[in-house]
């Protein structure tokens, strides 16, 4: 289309919706709210879709209607809020999307037919496709973002680091050890050091399903960082079937220490701490 013919759609566009804004803004809202079951009220739909309604009145004065132009810049920011706002409270794409695409259901009627304008609802309606085409990605971004921070926070949860004893610090591990999870090991297990001066740290894999090469590394690895500190790792919950798929891929420990449970990992790290052990293994 000619740049004075996609200027004269968009000035008829905006007679239309200038002329009888409130009265298709309102019917707007009400088909959103309605598709969204309630879980946001009619206030503050009426609220979004209003400055959304406004912006695109706007943009169109400039004679576009191409989604991607910078008139059309207010516009996307608007619908980049509305579409993390979604994406944040659980609405799916589809019902992010609808915010945008229920506008060309309540124009059609209008537009369409005897008296109306095909050309410009047709010109309207390609609008919104690019228009709706964004709000699905940027919340598509937006949910990456969500699940990625909720990963992080559940491998912080999953991976505590305890005060055993005066000097003795201990990490607890639970599922699948990989690179990522080994970085906040090894990030939280030499900040504990720091933070209680200990100088003795025990690595519990008893929740560990499996130890395979790479698991075997990722450990190495962390006690390598926390020898550099100046600590002393031991290795606890060396199962009977870990030990025998250590062995079986040839993995090598080194001058590592290494228990099958923890209470001996303790025991041990105590007596390199100096505490001394009674017969009974208590301390005193």
């Amino acid at each position: 289309m000619c740049l004075v013919a996609s200027k004269s759609v968009a000035n008829r566009l905006v007679g239309l919706l200038s002329v009888r804004g409130e009265d298709l803004g309102a019917d707007w809202a009400v088909r959103v709210a309605d598709s969204l079951g309630g879980r946001v009220s009619r206030a503050e739909v009426h609220q979004e879709l209003g400055e959304i309604y406004a912006a695109l009145v706007t943009a169109l004065g400039s004679g576009s209607t191409d989604g991607h132009d910078e008139a059309f810049a207010e516009v996307r920011a608007l619908l980049t809020e509305l579409s993390r706002n979604r994406a944040m409270r659980g609405f799916t794409p589809s019902e992010t999307a609808v915010s945008v695409f229920a506008l060309k259901q309540v124009l059609e009627p209008v537009m369409i037919g005897e008296g109306g304008d095909p050309e410009a609802y047709l010109r309207f309606a390609a609008l919104l496709d690019t228009l709706g085409l964004f709000t699905i990605e940027v919340y598509t971004g937006a949910r990456e973002e969500l699940i990625s921070a909720q990963a992080e926070q559940l491998m912080e949860l999953s991976t505590p680091v305890v005060k055993l004893w005066d000097g003795v610090i201990g990490v607890p591990l639970v599922g699948t050890l990989d690179s990522a999870r080994t970085m906040v090991v090894m990030e939280k297990m030499l900040q504990a050091l720091i933070d209680t001066g200990s100088e003795q740290a025990i690595i519990d894999i008893t929740g560990v399903p499996a130890v395979d090469t790479e698991v075997a590394q990722h450990l190495l690895k962390t006690v390598v960082a926390a020898r550099l500190m100046g600590a002393e790792c031991t290795i606890s919950g060396i199962r009977p079937q870990i030990a025998q798929t250590v062995v079986a891929l040839g993995i090598e420990f080194g001058d590592i220490v290494t228990k099958a449970t923890l209470a001996d990992a303790l025991r041990h790290a105590l007596r390199r701490s100096g505490v001394v052990l009674s017969s009974s293994a208590g301390v005193r």
